[in-house]
């Protein structure tokens, strides 16, 4: 998700956008930085992202440029966490096409939708679609071990004329869970909980997961051959890998042990896997290689990521600029421990508020930390010029904007998240670094 941190120098930039327009002046700098993280969430917003990429023309529907028939030929399948509201604006843009659809949704969802005012994320009372709730707490589960069947099985039975409209979000690997025989499905998910609870980054579980999964990898394309398959995809992996945004069910990829046994390795893992586990692995590569997948080299599978974090953070600097400030992009895909993600945004805050020319430390450390925290010397360069311009030629206010995922390692059982933990990590560093009083204060419920 795109991350906001608002920078306020006292210069006349804020003066002049008011004397246009006047409201900006009197917004606080919390209000304004909550309306450009609000443009940033509603550019990628399930309804919205499907919507944007589906043209409909009488019979045909038009996708990333690619015109398809509709002669009731449609079924729809869909994994992830935002898939209801995806399948919800599709179903209302090729209703009168489709066939069936399943959806594997979190447990609970369409119960938050409801009480939170989102009906129109929610399925109609005569839909279609079968709405399937699984894996709690976003753990593959036995709930969600059937839907995958389900899915499994209306891929299955398609046809050459058949259209299999594919839904992807965050989420989706959890649930999708099919294990390969003998692994069951409590050992799959062991395997993951311990990789997760040991740092492992969303690349290093999916790498597993494809692994140890019946659908993944491209199997569920496989599955659906020799229908044509759709893909429509909302990213939550940084870079937006196709293979690796929910473990790839539509993107054909080989499996090599030894990639899986060297993440298992590095978190030291290998001696406690299960036998079945062991199993799998050691079977030879080609059984489980995916390079020759027909569907793939007849190019009847079409991947399209629909939302990413890229368009969320373009999003975000519309809106910044509308709101008079000057928008600025570090990068989409910060990632690392979050003690160096939080490290790397303190000294860009630091460096940015500087009323004098920032000590060259700063600069050096934010190079050095750069590799740490998957951000280019040359993005870093780039932002400090910007803001260095900025600071001497009175812009005023500064939105720096970045995107990504930190990593949190589990030391015990406190509440919130890796966007929690960070937040509060770069607020407490600023205070130790006598921050300013034009800096944002941390809310009361933080300290």
């Amino acid at each position: 998700m795109a991350r906001i941190l608002s920078l306020f120098r006292h210069q006349p930039f804020l003066v002049h956008v008011g004397r246009r327009k006047p409201a900006l002046c009197k917004m606080s700098m919390d209000s304004r930085a909550r309306m450009v993280f609000a443009a940033a969430v509603e550019a990628v917003q399930p309804d919205t992202v499907v919507r944007q990429s589906i043209e409909r023309k009488q019979d045909s529907v038009i996708i990333n440029g690619h015109t398809f028939t509709l002669k009731q030929n449609l079924h729809l399948v869909g994994f992830g966490k935002a898939v209801l509201g995806m399948a919800a604006e599709a179903e209302r843009i090729l209703g009168d096409h489709l066939v069936k659809g399943v959806v594997s949704v979190p447990h609970g969802i369409q119960q938050t939708l409801q009480q939170n005012g989102k009906d129109h994320l929610l399925l109609k009372e005569n839909s279609r679609i079968r709405v399937m709730e699984g894996a709690k707490h976003n753990l593959p589960d036995t709930d969600a071990q059937k839907a995958a069947e389900v899915i499994k099985q209306l891929a299955s039975e398609l046809t050459e004329e058949d259209l299999l409209l594919v839904l992807i979000s965050g989420g989706g690997s959890a649930l999708l869970p099919a294990p390969i025989p003998p692994i069951s499905l409590q050992e799959k998910q062991d395997v993951t909980r311990k990789l997760a609870g040991a740092g492992a980054t969303i690349q290093e579980l999916n790498t597993v997961r494809r692994a140890l999964s019946l659908l993944k990898g491209g199997r569920l394309a496989h599955y659906a051959h020799p229908a044509q398959v759709v893909s429509l995809i909302l990213s939550d992996v940084i870079g937006d890998p196709l293979d690796i945004i929910a473990s790839g069910p539509t993107v054909p990829s080989e499996v090599w042990p030894e990639e899986v046994l060297s993440v298992l390795e590095h978190y030291k893992l290998l001696n406690s896997l299960p036998a079945s586990v062991k199993e799998v692995l050691e079977r030879p590569s080609p059984s489980r290689s995916h390079k020759t997948n027909e569907s793939s080299r007849s190019g009847r599978v079409l991947n399209t990521v629909i939302g990413s974090n890229s368009v969320a953070l373009k999003s975000a600097g519309r809106r910044a600029l509308e709101l008079g400030f000057r928008p600025l992009v570090l990068a989409p895909g910060v990632c690392g421990d979050v003690r160096a993600v939080s490290k790397l945004y303190g000294l860009l805050a630091r460096f940015a508020c500087s009323r004098e020319e920032p000590p060259p430390e700063i600069a050096a450390e934010l190079l050095k930390l750069g590799p740490e925290v998957g951000v280019e010397s040359w993005d870093l360069c780039r932002t400090m010029q910007v803001l260095g311009e900025g600071r001497t030629e009175g812009w005023g206010s500064t939105c720096l904007l970045a995107g990504g995922e930190p990593t949190v390692k589990l030391t015990g059982k406190g509440r919130g998240g890796r966007n929690q933990e960070l937040a509060l990590r770069v607020g407490t560093g600023a205070e130790r670094h006598a921050a300013p009083a034009y800096w944002p204060r941390l809310p009361e419920r933080w300290n």
